[in-house]
């Protein structure tokens, strides 16, 4: 599974942004996919997940109530919306495919490229 993502990008500080990761190979919908960030200076974190079809997501706590995790398996692809967002927000961001629903990223065996998210205060 090769994973590529987008949409990241500058907003300001309570605004909203969609970032999508899009898979090839049709295996897709067997893996839980996650998303996750890291900032300068600080260790990859875990951001959300979603299971294989979609019927569970999880999310880190900073994150939860603003961020939604979702997918689309028809179009490979999985989302995480952002609204509300904020300057702490700010990190590459990374989607990740793993056999089984995980925080650890030492199970996700899969990853896309990244995509920068800046939040102006």
């Amino acid at each position: 599974v090769q994973l590529q993502a987008s949409g990241g990008g500058l907003v300001r500080a309570g605004g909203s942004l969609r970032l999508s990761c899009a898979a090839s190979g049709r295996t897709f919908s067997a893996y839980a996919m996650g998303w996750f960030r890291q900032a300068p200076g600080k260790e990859r974190e875990f951001v959300a997940v979603i299971t294989w079809n979609g019927g569970s997501t999880d999310y880190a706590h900073s994150v939860k109530g603003r961020f939604t995790i979702s997918r689309d398996n028809a179009k490979n692809t999985v989302y995480l919306q952002m609204n509300s967002l904020k300057p702490e927000d700010t990190a590459v961001y990374y989607c990740a495919a793993s056999h089984r629903a995980s925080y650890y990223t030492r199970e996700y065996v899969y990853w896309g490229q990244g995509t920068q998210v800046t939040v102006s205060s």
